[in-house]
């Protein structure tokens, strides 16, 4: 093999030559790149900066004027409270004996809720009623008046009286002093003999016949005899004398004194005498009753419709009556337990819209607590005095809960109440929102004819109620007025008060702004 040598190659300049064209190839493909990024880049701003921007210009939001019924509200913040609110407590001190209640259970007027001691108490009962049927017993005897068989046996002592006052005064008879005498002469000749033998005895004692005490019983039947005899003939002389002057007198006033007592009988008790019976009878039943009150004491009852909110005492425990309510340890065993009537709100009206409440008026209630959910009530009272607070002020108005069929609303909740005080029938309204204030009065920009520049047109608000404003004069009810306007070109509304003489209302929106009619 033979290599041609004859025309050689400079590699340099082929080296070169390669260089060179990849260079500008790199070149190409940077600008390319760039070119790129900047047309994507240039898209990108034309679609999220230029495009809106030109839309935005475009696009202006309006509303139409139009007329409405507009409620009028006053609004007013409120705090839930119970009606009533009490700590229930005995009449007097003791010991708590039986609960029948729990902190939470609800109670109708006149329900028993516990039961105090009153053991001491059913002994005083017993002696009461054991008094009263005694002087009512006592009563009915003194009008009854004397039983017959009383009269008949006063009769018979008085008879029995005046027979002994007649033997009195007739004297003895002759028969009887016959008859003394008889027994006086029997008793003489017993005497005689006792005589004779006590005098034969003492013979013969004297003889040594016989002993001595024969002769000393010889002695004291002698002497016996001898007494009889004196006695006989002394009773003999008193009936020869006959009555006593003093035996009689006094016979007599036995006679006297069952007369009057047959008198008394017959006419029966005095009307002084049952009148005092009576009275005792009062006395009695008084006792009676003071000792049946005490114990119905024992027994607490609720006194009105509520909800027992607080426990203080259990069975077992010494309570004490007490007429308010505390927290500390000591008023603990002062009551028994606190008792809430039905809640109400209690609400702050200002000075300005109380004109505009009256009673049974109906009032819509929110609480925040419950988000949508709705509350109605009845003006119940109205504060005759009004209470300053960071000088404001204001009224206390107080609303019953008519509808809560769920009893949501406890106590010390804070709500919202709007009174209810009317309704604006066909008034002329805008959007709160289109509603600016400018230097030469407040008033709304209306688009102009073919979608020209919008116009600023003056009018006289009203009240406001939610989102819309009423317009009193100024629009004519067929124009449509700019609630957006194109970034940047929004006017600035001047604060309120800023300019002496504007009108009336304003823009913004609220949830309810109160107000009254115009």
């Amino acid at each position: 093999m033979r290599l041609d040598t004859s025309n050689p190659v400079d590699s340099s300049h082929v080296i070169k030559d390669r260089v060179k064209k990849k260079g500008r190839n790199n070149w190409l493909s940077w600008l390319l790149m760039v070119l790129l990024l900047g047309g994507v880049g240039y898209v990108v701003y034309s679609q999220l900066v230029v495009v809106p921007a030109q839309q935005a210009k475009r696009k202006v939001i309006t509303a139409a004027v139009e007329r409405r019924n507009l409620r009028i509200t006053v609004s007013a913040n409120g705090t839930v409270k119970p009606e009533k609110l009490i700590n229930v407590s005995p009449k007097t001190s003791g010991i708590l004996r039986k609960l029948l209640v729990k902190e939470g259970d609800t109670v109708k007027n006149g329900q028993i809720l516990a039961y105090m001691d009153d053991s001491n108490l059913q002994g005083q009962l017993t002696q009461a009623q054991g008094q009263i049927a005694q002087q009512e017993a006592n009563l009915q005897k003194l009008i009854a008046g004397n039983r017959p068989q009383d009269i008949a046996q006063a009769q018979a002592q008085l008879e029995e009286a005046q027979a002994a006052l007649q033997k009195a005064v007739a004297g003895n008879r002759s028969q009887d002093i016959a008859q003394a005498e008889a027994r006086l002469k029997s008793d003489q000749a017993i005497l005689s003999k006792a005589e004779d033998d006590f005098r034969r005895n003492e013979q013969l004692y004297k003889s040594g016949a016989i002993s001595l005490q024969i002769v000393n019983q010889k002695r004291a039947d002698r002497d016996s005899a001898l007494a009889n005899v004196v006695q006989l003939q002394q009773a003999l002389a008193l009936q020869k004398a006959g009555s006593r002057s003093e035996d009689i007198a006094q016979a007599r006033a036995v006679v006297s004194q069952k007369q009057q007592a047959l008198a008394l009988l017959k006419v029966g008790t005095r009307k002084e005498d049952i009148d005092l019976a009576r009275a005792q009878v009062t006395s009695a039943r008084g006792s009676l009753q003071t000792i049946q009150t005490q114990i119905n004491d024992t027994i607490l009852r609720a006194p009105f419709d509520g909800v027992v909110t607080q426990k203080y005492a259990d069975p077992g425990a010494f309570v004490t009556p007490t007429t308010s309510g505390s927290a500390v340890s000591s008023a603990t065993s002062s009551s028994i337990f606190s008792l809430a009537a039905q809640n109400e709100v209690v609400a702050n009206v200002a000075e300005v819209n109380i004109s505009k409440i009256h009673l049974d008026q109906l009032v819509i209630i929110t609480a925040d607590a419950y988000p949508g959910y709705t509350f109605e009530g009845r003006v119940i009272q109205i504060g005759v005095q009004a209470t300053v607070e960071q000088n404001v002020t204001s009224f206390q108005v107080k609303v019953a809960i008519v509808r809560d069929p769920k009893n949501l609303l406890r106590s010390g909740m804070n709500v919202e109440v709007d009174f209810q005080v009317g309704e604006l029938e066909n008034a002329l309204v805008v959007p709160t929102a289109a509603v600016v204030r400018q230097e030469n009065g407040t008033g709304v920009f209306v688009m102009g004819a073919n979608n020209k520049s919008p116009m600023f047109i003056p009018i006289q608000t009203g009240v406001t109620v939610n989102n819309f404003t009423e317009v009193k004069s100024g629009l004519q009810g067929n124009e449509r007025v700019l609630i957006s306007f194109p970034p940047g070109l929004r006017p600035q509304s001047v604060p309120r008060g800023m300019f002496p003489g504007m009108g009336g209302g304003g823009s913004g929106g609220g949830r309810r702004s109160g107000g009254g009619f115009p």
